[in-house]
């Protein structure tokens, strides 16, 4: 007679399987959160540093639109000496003004500098001159002299204007207010040039006589306000004009016959002018 199989028994320990599993899996999460507890702080704020960079680049600002036409945005040459020279060189000016009005007590003096860059330092004719005269004061040469080392520091071209009043002057030496304008300006600018070594291509001499007043010439002491002489330091060098070759004749040099034989046979005109003017006949005397 066939044994009898034994019959299986039911195991109840399978849930230890799942107990070592879940075992495993803590384990290993608190591994993973004591290796992040005990990361390297700067090793993590160049990583986080990197990141952002990353996520926020620099952006730039932007640009407006702006027409553009060819030939107007020109590149310009700028000069870093010129403000650098000129600001201590106006500081000198207002010293030497502040010393000559001291000197003078003479209040009209003024020294003030125009949209377009020019310094105009305005002096009356008493200052430089006497009356009616173009000889510098002997009074006058320090502060010329001090003018003129200011001039050549700034080294731009200097412009020196005469002016009159409306008063007549009629002299052997002045027929006029335009001789006595230009005259003082010349003296003055002869003054910078051979006495105290401004460059001669910086300087320009102008006679205006009564043609540009400041005021008008009613009261004495209007007159005395135009009768000045101004200096003014241009911010750019005038640019020379080129002379014309081929310069328009007159009409008498157009007419004139040449005095060379050869020039006179190949010009057009002196088939049609007589080689001699005839001389003129003398009426007949009456007896």
């Amino acid at each position: 007679m066939a044994k009898k199989k034994h019959e299986e028994h039911e195991n109840h320990e399978r849930w230890l399987v799942s107990y070592a599993d879940f075992i495993t899996l803590l384990f290993a999460f608190f591994v993973v959160m004591y290796s992040i507890s005990s990361v390297n702080e700067g090793k993590f704020r160049s990583v986080s540093d990197s990141i952002k960079a990353a996520l926020n680049p620099i952006v730039s600002p932007a640009s407006t639109s702006m027409p553009f036409t060819i030939g107007q945005n020109k590149a310009v040459k700028i000069d870093p000496t010129i403000e650098s020279v000129k600001e201590p060189a106006m500081r000198r000016l207002r010293q030497i003004i502040r010393s000559l009005k001291e000197e003078t007590h003479i209040e009209v003096i003024t020294l003030k500098e125009l949209t377009n860059g020019d310094i105009v330092l305005t002096l009356p004719d008493t200052v430089l001159f006497r009356s009616g005269e173009s000889t510098l004061r002997p009074e006058a040469h320090p502060f010329i002299q001090a003018i003129s080392d200011v001039l050549i520091e700034l080294d731009r071209h200097v412009r020196v204007e005469g002016h009159t009043d409306n008063v007549p002057i009629t002299t052997v030496q002045f027929p006029s207010n335009w001789e006595l304008s230009a005259t003082r300006a010349v003296t003055v600018v002869r003054a910078f040039l051979e006495q105290y070594g401004v460059p001669a291509d910086h300087l320009t001499a102008v006679g205006h006589a009564d043609s540009r007043p400041l005021t008008d010439n009613l009261t004495p002491e209007n007159r005395a306000k135009n009768r000045r002489v101004e200096i003014v330091v241009q911010e750019r060098r005038p640019i020379p004009q080129p002379i014309e070759t081929d310069a328009p004749r007159t009409a008498l040099e157009l007419f004139a016959a040449p005095h060379d034989p050869v020039k006179r046979e190949a010009s057009p005109l002196s088939n049609q002018l007589p080689s001699a003017l005839p001389l003129p006949v003398e009426p007949p005397q009456r007896p």
